[in-house]
């Protein structure tokens, strides 16, 4: 009799239902099925392999997951220290700033009449609505707060802290970046002008000359500066987009400067994008080694799933089996008010590489 293959070690183990089982439950027996149901089971993995280890973990958002209804799961991360630095999109920090201040988005449909829509005035994002006049509302908002600010350039990073702040104190409402600015946690938005908050920044300069300058470059100081200081680092991505490739590059450019970095110890990405077409989205973990983004023996996974779907469900999971492993995470790492941004006490300076 022919021995048997050392490629059949783990059979495959058939789902079946428990009507009482929880999130953590169904993500472990998800690690026996195939697909992208075993790589969402390893996403919970990887992140409490992520939690355990002393790694600073930064968290890309792209896509439209604030109106698509996931904003108060990402608080909820920020606020627990499941992440300790989000770079997103301008569109998510919007659409989050939208609702924090009292508005809604709603239910709606993908074959609606865009044309009786638009008459409306209300904006959709495929099955989601949303007033245009509140929007106009939040720009005007955001324009107003920017015009109070002291006229120097502000990295992304502070212009957020800020803007959290001044969310918070006015309307004391959880999202993104109230939740962000209570536990000082840094937001990175590097394409802020390609949003509706880099709209209402450039209606503050049309009020007062020199308000709402964004130093972006100042942004990529920083984001690398926070890695020289802490070189042991993970990444967790939604969606890919311009956050995805910040989060790699700011792990590269330290990498200029201090050769104590080697790239993300730790990665997980959740995607719906595909390497074939060349494009940073889309493209695979193991890509990211050839940079020097990702260190080659970190425990990876890439789940190509939406967001909406995965995310609600990992998150949950975490929140069970994860629990005990938040209480060495609670200190802050960041100090962001008073004076400069600083990590572990040190100063974290915008302006210049620290070698």
């Amino acid at each position: 009799m022919k021995k048997q293959s050392r490629f059949l070690q783990t059979p495959i183990e058939p789902f079946t239902v428990d009507a009482g089982a929880t999130a953590e439950d169904v993500l472990t027996r998800m690690e026996r099925i195939s697909f992208q149901g075993r790589n969402l089971a390893t996403a919970h993995r990887v992140w409490q392999k992520m939690l355990r280890d002393d790694v600073t973990i930064f968290m890309g958002m792209a896509g439209a997951l604030s109106a698509g209804g996931l904003r108060m799961v990402v608080a909820h991360l920020i606020l627990n220290r499941y992440v300790d630095c989000l770079v997103s999109t301008g569109a998510n920090l919007y659409h989050d700033l939208h609702e924090t201040r009292g508005r809604h988005h709603y239910v709606g449909s993908p074959h609606a009449d865009d044309a009786a829509l638009a008459k409306d005035r209300i904006d959709r994002v495929y099955d989601t609505y949303a007033s245009e006049e509140e929007f106009i509302s939040n720009d005007n908002w955001i324009a107003d707060f920017a015009s109070t600010l002291e006229k120097r350039p502000y990295t992304s990073r502070e212009m957020l802290y800020r803007l959290g702040g001044y969310l918070w104190k006015t309307t004391e409402r959880e999202g993104i970046l109230t939740a962000a600015y209570r536990a000082k946690v840094p937001i990175f938005c590097p394409a802020i002008a390609d949003s509706s908050i880099g709209m209402g920044l450039s209606q503050a300069r049309q009020k007062t000359p020199g308000a709402g300058h964004i130093d972006i470059i100042g942004d990529i100081v920083e984001s690398a500066n926070l890695i020289i200081q802490r070189p042991r680092t993970a990444s967790v991505v939604l969606g890919g987009g311009t956050p995805k490739n910040f989060i790699n590059q700011a792990s590269v450019q330290a990498e200029f400067y201090s050769d104590k970095v080697h790239g993300h110890r730790f990665a997980l990405q959740i995607v719906t994008d595909t390497p074939a077409f060349g494009g940073a989205s889309g493209s695979s973990l193991e890509e990211a080694q050839s940079w020097g983004k990702l260190a080659t023996d970190s425990p990876r996974v890439s789940v190509q799933a939406d967001a909406t779907i995965a995310l609600p469900l990992l998150a949950t999971a975490l929140a069970t089996s994860s629990a005990g492993l938040l209480s060495a995470r609670k200190k802050p790492v960041f100090t962001m008010e008073p004076g400069p941004m600083t990590v572990d006490g040190r100063p974290v300076p915008s302006e210049r590489f620290l070698e």
